[in-house]
């Protein structure tokens, strides 16, 4: 078999140019999402460290500093979470001794900020960059820059009309992004996606946590798939599946994400519930036990929440790669207590928004549009633009900055 072509990942330009100007770059994302790839590209010869390796493990544990020895720069960390506070107290002592930037870049396929055996942040010494599984672009070859366009001109939305059908997106939504899932014929992906759950859950984090009852965490997963683009109400899984103290387990591989309610109020705000989402359609749709055929005849019940998530998911793809000079910009969810609510909530650096809303079929018409619209006429000047994106063919625009785009316009070159 060829060797499959190297997927150029939007994310890389970013994390060189901020080696450039910082001492210590920490790239977080889940396992198989292409961290390693990621980092061979920008290691040095003889500067690339594999914790996997158990050998090597033993050496970042019991001598960190003489591992880190006389490595030329960027001297990258593969897993750094494996090897505890001991490894990153030595890198903290090392850039603390020379602050010349580009010194490290950490890799770890858990979120460096929740391990629990590593306390040291590395605050104002680090960035933290997070790696996605694949965007359409990236698998389509190139950089997408919808939500890049967007921050810039808010009163606009990019977008022209699409050949792709529901059966496409379906396709492609149930494909997910993992890189590996790519290069397997279809019928071993659910054995992969099952691997890859025993991996991260029995193996990761019965590692990291010790927690007792790590083996019930698949179920626990399960529960958040069926749930993904919903508000979670932590209080009613524990209820459902009898599981408290371990569910952050699951943030903290990357294997779920959240999305937080917006609010003009703060204090409201941080009163109401997030949403949450399967950080991977592919798994998520796995989870479930559906299929693209399952679920285009006729319209599965879980359909609407999975295309939320594809959507959604893309757009934070986006955010990771995201121009910082053009200022800060957010992505929340929004419902009030009356039910008007939007799917997806960017909030923009002028201090606007625009609001989202996300439709898993050919058609959409006035009600699918009805809160945007009411979302605009409560919101006023700060309302930039209501984007409804649909499996339909047409990018049209519905008067007073509202319109509607197929869902390829999202990665559109």
């Amino acid at each position: 078999m060829e060797p499959q072509p190297l997927i150029e990942r939007n994310l890389l330009p970013v994390l060189r140019e901020t080696l450039r100007s910082l001492r210590v770059v920490i790239l977080n994302g889940s396992r198989q999402s292409g961290k390693t790839t990621v980092a061979r590209q920008v290691a040095g010869e003889g500067s690339y460290i594999s914790l996997d390796d158990q050998a090597v493990l033993s050496a970042a544990k019991s001598d960190p500093v003489s591992l880190l020895r006389n490595r030329p720069a960027p001297v990258v960390i593969d897993e750094v979470q494996r090897a505890g506070e001991p490894l990153v107290l030595a890198v903290k002592r090392a850039v603390d001794g020379n602050r010349a930037p580009g010194q490290f870049l950490l890799t770890g396929s858990a979120d460096f900020l929740t391990v629990p055996t590593i306390s040291e942040s590395l605050a104002g010494r680090a960035a933290l960059l997070q790696l996605h599984t694949l965007s359409q672009g990236e698998i389509e070859g190139h950089r997408e820059a919808f939500l890049d366009k967007l921050v810039r001109d808010p009163g606009s939305a990019p977008g022209r009309d699409s050949d792709l059908e529901l059966g496409d997106y379906l396709e492609r939504l149930c494909l997910g992004g993992f890189p590996e899932v790519h290069n397997i014929p279809p019928h071993l992906r659910n054995t992969w996606f099952g691997s890859h759950i025993d991996t991260v859950i029995l193996r990761d984090v019965a590692d990291l946590t010790g927690a007792r009852r790590v083996g019930e965490l698949p179920r626990l997963l399960e529960s958040l798939a069926a749930r993904t683009a919903n508000e979670l109400v932590m209080s009613k899984v524990h209820n459902e599946i009898g599981l408290e103290s371990i569910s952050a387990h699951l943030q903290m591989m990357h294997l779920v994400h959240q999305l937080r309610p917006w609010s003009r109020n703060l204090t409201s705000r941080a009163k109401r519930h997030p949403k949450v989402y399967i950080s991977d359609t592919g798994l998520a749709a796995h989870l479930m036990g559906v299929s693209a055929d399952s679920m285009v005849r006729p319209p599965h019940i879980g359909l609407g929440q999975l295309m939320e998530t594809f959507v959604v998911n893309e757009l934070v793809k986006q955010s990771s790669w995201l121009d910082r000079s053009l200022g800060s910009t957010g992505l929340f969810h929004y419902r009030d207590r009356n039910g008007l609510e939007a799917d997806l909530i960017v909030s923009l650096p002028d201090g606007r928004i625009a609001a989202v809303g996300v439709k898993a079929s050919a058609v959409a018409g006035a009600k699918d549009r009805a809160n945007l619209e009411k979302l605009r006429d409560l919101l006023g000047d700060q309302f930039a633009q209501g984007i409804v994106f649909y499996c339909g063919s047409h990018a049209l625009d519905a008067g007073d900055r509202i319109c509607l785009r197929p869902i390829e316009s999202l990665w559109q070159p």
